[in-house]
């Protein structure tokens, strides 16, 4: 998947849409959704591109399950230093390049992705991995062998990094026309036979490649001036789908048509002094399936096992399966599962006899 086709060709993404209205656009960090001809992000709508394919590297040699893994662009680079600083630096250069177009950046670093033994050179230790200023600013010793603290610097370097994103914005005096979406792709992973693993999402249960709360709940920042007022804590529930509808609408471009989208605007939810009506958010991946539909939560193992149904005003732990205690909202959103299983899978039946006709 890292280096073959990835996410089907048929696709539209975010850049590709935007260029119609005018941007500029630029990747710098992880790609992870196909590197071969046709599926890099330079062919994928984007101007500009440096950084990764795989899904993680070593943060200074930037290698991958022993492949050297930076790129500008379509060329294969050998640049020095911190990864995430790299792509940090990067961005900055691309804000202040003087330009009458608009831009659009996306920067997912590889911070603070666990670090692997596979990613290491010979004789290389696997351990977190940062600049010293980060372990300095706790006082803790660069060396360090304790897991806890160099993670702790991981994630500092990140934050110093992302500020300078900011600085940057607001130097270049486009910081109130200026929208910035910062969130986790997904929880701590909780891999326990993997080692490493000093992160929590206490009290979220488990945590990445799961549909539990620890998997999937992840925090998220919007900075956007004189439209979201700074400070303000949204507990309207939006999902990373909800990215696309948003930066279209703002661009002034029209919704695609042709195509469904699962996500919506989210703008008016953030800014709305009462809670929206609840909306239905549906998840699949590897065995497990989920709904979410304002408090109530339907979860799925695996697919010969029955859903279970949370509370999660009351059990944000998801501790408590209440599908017995409460079966009429158990059908419920089992019918609504069932039924957008269908839709999906019509879709795609529809979506290869248009690939096969072509």
């Amino acid at each position: 998947e890292n280096y073959g086709d990835g996410l089907r060709k048929s696709e539209v993404l975010i850049p590709e849409y935007l260029k119609q209205q005018g941007y500029r656009t630029a990747c710098f960090g992880k790609w992870n959704v196909g590197f071969s001809p046709g599926s890099r992000p330079t062919e994928r709508g984007f101007d500009e591109f440096f950084g990764f394919a795989a899904g993680n590297i070593d943060y200074y040699h930037h290698y991958y399950a022993g492949r050297h893994d930076l790129w500008r662009g379509l060329k294969e680079v050998f640049v020095e230093g911190y990864s995430t600083d790299l792509f940090a630096d990067a961005a900055c250069q691309y804000i202040s390049a003087e330009s009458d177009q608009p831009f659009f950046i996306y920067l997912p670093f590889n911070a603070p992705h666990f670090p692997s033994q596979r990613n290491k050179q010979p004789g290389q230790g696997n351990e977190w991995q940062a600049p010293d200023l980060a372990f300095e600013k706790y006082g803790y010793d660069p060396q360090t062998k304790n897991p806890q603290e160099r993670y702790r610097a991981v994630v500092t370097a990140l934050d110093s990094a992302i500020g300078r994103v900011l600085k940057q914005l607001d130097m270049s005096g486009l910081r109130d026309q200026t929208i910035v979406i910062w969130y986790s792709d997904n929880g701590a992973f909780m891999l326990k036979e993997r080692g490493l693993e000093v992160a929590s999402n206490k009290p979220l249960r488990d945590g990445g490649v799961t549909l539990w709360e620890g998997g999937i709940r992840v925090p998220a920042i919007i900075r956007y001036p004189g439209h979201l007022k700074a400070g303000t804590d949204s507990q309207s529930p939006l999902i990373s789908l909800d990215i696309l509808p948003t930066l279209i609408t703002l661009a002034g471009g029209p919704l695609p048509a042709e195509r469904i989208l699962d996500g919506q605007d989210m703008l008016p939810a953030l800014a709305a002094q009462t809670a929206p009506e609840p909306r239905t958010f549906f998840f699949q991946y590897r065995n497990f399936s989920a709904v979410r539909r304002g408090k109530y939560k339907l979860v799925r193992i695996k697919p010969n096992q029955p859903f279970m149904l949370f509370d999660l005003e009351q059990d944000l732990s998801e501790t408590t399966d209440l599908a017995e205690r409460n079966p009429k909202v158990l059908n419920q959103l089992q019918q609504a599962y069932a039924g957008w299983e269908r839709e999906v899978a019509e879709n795609e039946e529809r979506r290869r006899k248009s690939d096969n006709g072509r």
